[in-house]
């Protein structure tokens, strides 16, 4: 009963969500490192499964979670921006959750003992990420927040960020301090540069090696015309031709 109109909700305003996205120009951020077929498809508009209500609620939850720690955050006066989009560029768009920095009193009027070398008065890149239980903290901090947080360090022309982890069913809360890594960001940037180009030739990208153990795979929307794909490298028009005879 109640279910049913809940899950409706959500799956009605994801269809409207997506019924007003334009036609891709630029990656984002968030895709860093992500399976390059599946960010070529969403640029294509490829035929995708329904998305489960329950990730719907899983993604509102993460955003939930991020506006809850930074009204923390806010009372305590450390806050200098929060939605800080990146200059425009031509290849990527993006937005980091916030810009903090710290005093020398910050800690210590708290009676707050810190391990970290924290530097006053600069500013810190903040990423917020709610995990579950089911990650092994000691994978933390995963590469791909790693990269995105580093093209924001890149574009903001700064130096420390922070990665912020929240256990969604523990409420524990892991940090990582990292300094800005300029031949990791060179080499994402041109791994976008050659997926922009596959895009543009209307080439789709190789599958990943481990489909389909990769956990991008498990939940993926184009689970099915991936796996009709093929492995290789196919041109889209083909593999459009196959879905037609098919009709997915």
């Amino acid at each position: 009963m109640l279910k049913e109109l809940i899950d409706k909700f959500y799956l009605e305003r994801e269809k409207e969500k997506r019924k007003k996205e334009k036609d891709r120009i630029r990656f984002f951020i968030s895709e860093a490192g992500k399976c390059p077929r599946m960010i070529f498809f969403r640029f294509k508009k490829a035929p995708a499964e329904e998305i489960e209500p329950e990730r719907l609620r899983i993604f509102e939850e993460g955003e939930i979670i991020q506006q809850r720690i930074l009204r923390h955050l806010f009372s305590l006066g450390i806050v200098r921006a929060t939605e800080i989009q990146i200059p425009p560029q031509e290849l990527i768009a993006g937005r980091a959750d916030a810009i903090v920095s710290f005093t020398d009193k910050t800690f210590s009027d708290l009676g707050i003992e810190i391990k970290e070398k924290i530097e006053p008065g600069i500013p810190y890149v903040l990423e917020i990420k709610s995990i579950s239980g089911k990650v092994n903290s000691k994978k933390l901090p995963l590469q791909e927040h790693i990269n995105q947080l580093q093209l924001y360090l890149h574009y903001f022309k700064i130096k420390k960020g922070i990665l912020l982890y929240l256990n969604k069913d523990t409420q524990k809360i892991t940090e990582f301090l990292l300094d800005y890594d300029q031949n990791l960001v060179e080499n994402i940037l041109s791994w976008f540069s050659r997926l922009k180009e596959k895009i543009e030739a209307d080439l789709i990208p190789q599958r990943l090696v481990d489909w389909p153990d990769n956990w991008q795979c498990q939940k993926c929307e184009f689970f099915e015309i991936c796996k009709i794909a093929g492995h290789q490298e196919i041109e889209w028009s083909k593999l459009k031709e196959k879905l037609e005879t098919l009709k997915v």
